[in-house]
């Protein structure tokens, strides 16, 4: 019987081929993660970022390119990584389009991801 041919690894930017969905790199960034409502993304989550969004209504990388956009997405700008004190510091968070922050996130949050 044949073998399934290897896929590319799910993580952006990975040239590694794997018999799963991540390299044997990556896969320590996925699996077992905790579910979001565990991470804190509660109804009292999406209460505050309901909040936080009225006030903020534009994405603050568009602004600063001269663009409005509406954000909707409540960013953390120094990423949380489970410090609740952290997670609930308004001065913490920034209103985002959902483009610039999945950029964010592809770009400096996994690149702190792998300097601990």
């Amino acid at each position: 019987m044949p073998m399934k041919p290897k896929k590319p690894c799910k993580h952006p930017r990975c040239p590694k081929v794997t018999d799963g969905n991540y390299c044997d790199e990556h896969k320590r960034l996925y699996e077992n993660r905790a579910s979001a409502s565990e991470r804190g993304y509660d109804s009292r989550w999406r209460k505050a970022r309901s909040r936080f969004l009225k006030v903020n209504p534009f994405c603050v990388k568009c602004k600063d390119d001269g663009k409005l956009t509406e954000a909707t997405v409540v960013d953390h700008i120094i990423p949380h990584r489970g410090d609740k004190l952290l997670f609930w510091d308004e001065s913490n968070w920034q209103a985002l389009c959902k483009r610039c922050h999945d950029k964010k996130t592809m770009t400096e949050d996994i690149y702190e991801e792998y300097k601990y």
